[in-house]
């Protein structure tokens, strides 16, 4: 039985201001894409407005200009509708310590419930798997084979995402001692890759 079988995902994605929250760095645009029972579900998008201006350097990854978000839905209308999505599902990202402190800090600003949701890391599990070549998001998606989505937007990352998380997650194999047959788990496949995220490098 697939570790998916009747399960649902939400895969996530921030673009940002900047590299943390801790510095005065916030969201400008957040995305999630639905996995239920192995198959993608229709993908859900907003910009937000910062409350602060965008840096150039930010904007020259993703393009998101000041003028775009001006008439964006707050921080408290993103955080309400995404915090409602995420329920107590299992949350998708691909390097999850950019990506969550984000989101931390959006649902306390919020006065909203904090995640405590099973996380999966598809740079974990493309971690441990190894091979040759980079674990970024494009890199993994182009040896994959995936199909091309446009890169450092919050909607697109979330498909390339989900979808990198169900080739890795079809291939993912537990460590077992000989003899232990126990089909592998959601549970355990979301640890693991906690595990090697702590306990690798950055990218």
């Amino acid at each position: 039985m697939s570790l998916l079988a009747g399960r649902t995902l939400l895969a996530v994605d921030t673009e940002t201001t900047g590299m943390s929250p801790a510095s005065g760095d916030r969201l400008v645009e957040v995305a999630y894409v639905p996995i239920v029972d192995g198959v993608l579900g229709e993908g859900w998008s907003s910009l937000v407005r910062p409350g602060r201006a965008i840096p150039p350097g930010a904007t020259n990854v993703h393009k998101i200009t000041d003028a775009m978000v001006a008439g964006a839905p707050t921080y408290a209308e993103v955080a309400r509708a995404l915090r409602e999505a995420c329920a107590d599902l299992p949350l998708v990202f691909h390097n999850a310590p950019f990506d969550l402190p984000f989101l931390v800090a959006m649902f306390e600003e919020a006065g909203l419930p904090p995640l405590r949701n099973a996380i999966v890391d598809t740079l974990g599990i493309a971690r441990e798997r190894g091979g040759v070549g980079g674990n970024s998001l494009g890199a993994l998606a182009t040896r994959e084979q995936l199909p091309v989505e446009p890169a450092h937007r919050a909607l697109g990352d979330a498909r390339t995402t989900a979808r990198l998380f169900l080739k890795l997650a079809a291939g993912w194999k537990p460590r077992r001692e000989a003899g232990d047959d126990t089909p592998a788990s959601l549970a355990e496949l979301a640890a693991n890759s906690q595990d090697v995220m702590r306990t690798t490098g950055r990218r």
